[in-house]
């Protein structure tokens, strides 16, 4: 086994390659890329948006059962973003934590507590030879009463923390370049706004225009602070606002 390469430290998922680097939690972060899907999210002055694309890879599928967003609690939504069998496996974790912690303390999650303890159950998994790294982003999104609008994003790695907006998946990183320079001069965005920065920098980094059955779009706003996701109907007439506002 030769030092400075990477034969054979890929192998195992507990042992550090003389450089210190995890390969196999590397690989996962691959996984989130290589699933083909972005996700934005963007948190406004009362209101936070998840926008991510809806492909449906075949003409005999129901396009209703296929999505990347999920609601946790009444109150707290996420985008899964990587490969959905995984999604799928840690929204159940997390609605079952979050249950869990209503029937314990008799009120509902907060969204940091929420994704400080997926992120910590990731964690986990990079450190037991039993089990793999799911191959997912999570971008939870929820409304605090004392703190208002909330956005999180949790790795695999075990690894998670707060933002104005972030992205996931394929060309994430053009997508935050996009972001920061929209929101350089922190405006203060209406839920319109909001939504209409998420589209538009999903729109412009994949390089599409999006009919309503293209993307998915999950909202918390601080009316009454709950989930909830939008129909086709309410996306059309958000993309027909953005086309009116570039003319």
């Amino acid at each position: 086994m030769s030092r400075g390469n990477s034969a054979g430290y890929d192998r195992h998922i507990t042992i550090f390659s003389p450089e210190g680097r995890l390969y196999q939690v590397e690989y996962a972060f691959k996984a989130i890329s290589n699933a083909g899907f972005t996700s934005v999210g963007v948190r406004g002055k009362d209101s936070v948006v998840i926008v991510t694309q809806r492909k449906v890879p075949d003409k005999l599928l129901d396009p209703s059962t296929v999505t990347h967003i999920f609601q946790l609690t009444p109150k707290i939504g996420c985008v899964m973003t990587g490969l959905l069998a995984d999604a799928r496996s840690q929204v159940m974790r997390a609605r079952m934590e979050a249950a869990e912690f209503r029937y314990k303390f008799g009120y509902e999650i907060p969204t940091d507590m929420l994704a400080k303890r997926v992120a910590n159950i990731n964690q986990v998994y990079t450190q037991q030879a039993a089990m793999r790294p799911l191959g997912i982003s999570m971008i939870l999104i929820g409304y605090d009463d004392e703190r208002g609008p909330q956005l999180f994003k949790c790795d695999p790695a075990g690894y998670f923390i707060g933002y104005k907006a972030t992205t996931a998946g394929a060309k994430h990183q053009e997508a935050l370049n996009h972001l920061e320079k929209r929101l350089k001069k922190e405006p203060e965005l209406s839920l319109e706004d909001t939504v209409e920065v998420a589209i538009t920098t999903l729109s412009n980094v994949l390089s599409l225009d999006f009919k309503p059955a293209d993307i998915e779009i999950g909202v918390v706003t601080g009316e009454d602070g709950r989930f909830r996701v939008l129909s086709e109907s309410d996306i059309e007439a958000h993309l027909t606002r953005i086309v009116e506002r570039a003319d």
